[in-house]
């Protein structure tokens, strides 16, 4: 793979804008959760369709935004992606106008595929912009942009959709008609228009700016990986390549947990009966300790971790705080599933670049496999719900039950499947 030896600043810094405008959107579906519950009066499974739409799109959409990526290049698919992010932000208008949660869900799909694509295209070019062994550092800087926009998102979306969540809530279920029941929901539907014409419009404007913008291809070769008895092996199929797919199931069940730690800690606050006027906020402290992590691995990769390194200590760190978190109540139990965001932290920036590693010309389907991965974020939730509300099991058992399995599986990534099929000591 063909790198260069310094990372290109102006580059690097679009990439980080990028990032933001990731993690804002992909965040506001944690707020956007209990203000459709709010509103329509869904059970956890229904609510959870929101994420389910979102990081389904990833899985149907990624290898597509690869081959859109191969005709239109890096610079014009990031503005294409912009494009229909802001089509999409703009579907929740008529949305909110004719009261159909289906429309919602459509216009966050759109959304999640303009994602795919964005991600497809940033995530190996972040990897290759600079040298291969700071990979997990320059993902980490972007990392924090992505995390700081979501720490902002309850405070902003939150404040906007979940204002007097509870008073509101006993209004609407206790409306004397049908007329006073809609009119209602017209009021707080209608919060989501302002906010999202006014992304819609910054998203259009972001596109103008990387279209002027000088963002260098960066093109991937033929990589030679030696095996144990220093023979070239030279590969000629994605499917000889066994690492990049357990890197992909990685990816899956990592987000898997990120969002079971980022999306549902205000539902698990509530099961614990905390009032969602203060649990809207639960979001930022895991997003907060998501932050702290992501300022620990600018610091020490790979000056003194490497990346599989940092991968074991965060799979131990999670492992350890879902035990506690199911050991424990109310607001401590609650502390240490945000304190699964310090686990989760590094987890993308190292298991990224281990999934794409020696892939060579393969780099950008390799990527885009790895992106399918986030489809983890859509089957989890419902996982947990299922268990919960089918098989009528505690929801804090309900909760360890789902989120352990995916931390022993990272340690398994980060000791032994990063090198699977690639003859590496």
């Amino acid at each position: 793979m063909q790198t260069t030896q310094t990372t290109s600043v102006k580059p690097l810094v679009i990439i980080c804008a990028l990032f933001f405008i990731f993690g804002f959107v992909t965040w506001a579906n944690g707020t956007l959760i209990p203000f459709f519950k709010l509103s329509f009066g869904l059970s956890d499974i229904q609510a959870f369709l929101v994420t389910f739409s979102s990081y389904m799109a990833y899985f149907f959409l990624a290898l597509p935004s690869s081959w859109i990526l191969k005709k239109t290049g890096f610079k014009n698919g990031i503005i294409l992606g912009l494009i229909i992010l802001g089509i999409g932000s703009l579907i929740f208008i008529p949305a909110a106008k004719t009261k159909t949660f289906e429309l919602f869900l459509t216009g966050i799909f759109v959304q999640g595929a303009a994602l795919a694509l964005l991600q497809t295209a940033v995530n190996p070019y972040l990897t290759i912009i600079g040298p291969i062994e700071s990979a997990a550092k320059r993902i980490s800087i972007a990392g924090i942009c992505n995390k700081f926009a979501g720490m902002t998102v309850p405070f902003i979306m939150g404040t906007l959709f979940l204002a007097n969540a509870s008073a509101v809530e006993a209004k609407i279920k206790g409306a004397a008609s049908k007329i006073e029941h809609d009119a209602l929901l017209n009021d707080v539907l209608a919060r989501v228009n302002t906010p999202y014409i006014v992304l819609a419009v910054i998203f259009c404007l972001f596109a103008i700016v990387v279209k002027y913008t000088h963002l260098p291809e960066v093109n991937a070769e033929d990589d030679i990986v030696d095996d144990d008895h220093g023979v070239a092996v030279k590969r000629t199929s994605i499917f000889q390549f066994p690492h990049l797919f357990l890197g992909a199931f990685c990816i899956f069940v990592y987000v898997a947990a990120e969002v079971m730690a980022g999306d549902i800690i205000g539902v698990y606050a509530k099961e614990l009966g905390i009032s969602p006027d203060i649990s809207k906020y639960f979001t930022s402290l895991t997003l907060t300790s998501m932050l702290v992590g992501y300022l620990i691995g600018v610091f020490t990769i790979p000056k003194y971790l490497s990346a599989q390194l940092a991968l074991r200590i965060c799979a131990i760190l999670g492992v350890l705080f879902s035990i506690a978190a199911y050991l424990t109540s109310g607001y401590t139990s609650v502390v240490f599933i945000a304190l699964l965001g310090l686990a989760n932290s590094l987890m993308w920036p190292a298991i990224f670049p281990l999934g794409i590693s020696h892939l060579g010309k393969f780099t950008k389907t390799g990527s885009a496999i790895m992106i399918m991965g986030i489809a983890g974020g859509a089957i989890w939730p419902l996982l947990y719900a299922f268990i919960k509300d089918h098989l009528h099991l505690d929801f804090q058992l309900s909760y360890f039950i789902t989120v352990l399995p995916c931390y022993l599986y990272i340690m398994f990534f980060a000791i032994k499947g990063h090198k699977v099929g690639l003859h590496l000591k």
